[in-house]
């Protein structure tokens, strides 16, 4: 595209209508909606002709007819398109070059969108519906955005009333914006201090991994809880859909559902047990859940006198050709080491070493055994719901003596 021989047509039809404008204004507008937003050089020109007949009062200035008025879930990415959509969520604006982002939603579906700053856009409101006109679609990490840039027209409208989002497995999910019913399943150490909850979500079709940033007004979801979960943006983490929830509406239910946590499998023999397992401590506040230190503190409530005691296995198993981390959690934990929550707190209390006791009979129990322990793998962890030990078969030597006799 010639910018600058555009621009000059620009200026010449805002000329002829007794107005006018800097060349370098307008081809600076081209550049931008041609080069940063992907548009059309026909859209670009017809777009910043508009804008600028709004801008001058020049009716007679404008250019070609109305865009075509999309539902959200035909959006392309590469259109230059016109919706009409419900303001569903607002977050945090990541950056200081983008004025509001959020969760878009009509009948078909939701899409993220971004108001840049330079766009001067009306502030949108939560709840309100919009008619944009020339918003660009385009793909970020997988999923359809919205992009409102200086030359999208934005006009508040009556709307189309309540919306009903449609569930989905969350065997299906894919990236984008999704509404789900699970049930709470795990909860995960935080890895990052910008993470106020991570863990794992789960229906009778699958299971997510799911995480809520911190940002004010965020609470914690508590494990065990079924909630249904509106708009959520799922992402791809390592290759795996990931839900974050802090433009979702997430609202807990009463009951409880069956759900299925994987079906990955891993065999061998367990041979490191990882510091963290054995009798552990874990916050009482409502919703936390986090693993103390040896001091009973906790990250985020300081200081817990009251703790509330757990068992778990962190460790690593080996085949002989690679290796899995498991993360096991207390029911399996106890069929394994063959001791109770209630055994594990007494020998504590009445030994010399307290919980180093206990992580010394873990490994006892564990180490150099060969087991079968299935679940969802998420990152190279196995987290597990289930695990069986597995026993020599002596039936099966000569068939492994043999194979290793006719090795090169």
């Amino acid at each position: 595209m010639d910018f600058s021989k555009t621009a000059e047509r620009i200026s010449q039809k805002v000329t002829s209508h007794g107005h006018t404008v800097e060349m370098t204004a307008i081809e600076a507008k081209l550049r931008r909606l041609v080069e940063e937003f992907g548009v059309p050089p026909v859209e670009a020109e017809r777009t910043v002709t508009n804008e600028l007949a709004r801008e001058l009062s020049l009716p007679g200035l404008q250019t070609g007819g109305p865009v075509e008025t999309k539902t959200i879930d035909s959006l392309v990415p590469g259109e230059w398109v016109a919706v009409e959509c419900k303001v569903v969520a607002l977050a945090a604006a990541p950056s200081p070059t983008i004025a509001q982002t959020g969760i878009l939603a009509d009948s078909t579906g939701a899409v993220r969108f971004v108001v840049w700053s330079r766009a001067n856009a009306p502030v949108l409101k939560q709840g309100s519906w919009y008619r944009f006109e020339s918003a660009v679609v385009d793909q970020y990490r997988g999923s359809v955005n919205l992009k409102i840039h200086s030359g999208t027209k934005v006009t508040e409208v009556a709307g189309g009333g309540a919306l009903r989002p449609t569930l989905v497995p969350i065997a299906s999910l894919s990236p984008g914006i999704a509404s789900v019913r699970g049930k709470v399943v795990q909860e995960w150490e935080p890895t990052s201090g910008r993470i106020l909850q991570s863990g794992l979500i789960a229906d009778e079709t699958g299971s997510v991994r799911f995480v809520i940033w911190k940002e004010g007004g965020r609470e914690r979801l508590n494990p065990g809880t079924v909630y249904t979960i509106f708009y959520a943006s799922v992402d791809d983490f390592s290759g795996r859909p990931s839900l974050t929830l802090n433009t979702a509406t997430v609202v807990p239910e009463e009951g409880d559902i069956a759900v299925s946590i994987g079906d990955a499998t891993f065999e061998g023999a367990f041979v490191h047990l990882a510091p963290g397992s054995g009798l552990i401590k874990r916050c009482p506040v409502e919703g936390c859940n986090r693993v103390l230190s040896r001091q009973n503190y906790c990250p985020v409530h300081e200081i817990q006198p009251n703790f509330q005691y757990d068992l778990r296995i962190k460790g690593w198993l080996d085949n002989g050709k690679e290796t899995r981390e498991v993360l096991v959690p207390r029911a399996v934990t106890e069929d394994l080491v063959g001791m109770s929550l209630e055994q594990a707190k007494e020998i504590a209390e009445n030994t010399p070493l307290g919980m180093d006791e206990i992580f010394l009979r873990f490994r006892d129990a564990l180490l150099g055994r060969y087991f079968s322990c299935r679940g969802r793998e998420i990152d190279g962890r196995l987290l597990v719901s289930g695990c069986t030990t597995l026993r020599f078969q002596p039936e099966r030597l000569a068939e492994l003596l043999n194979r290793a006799g006719a090795s090169p």
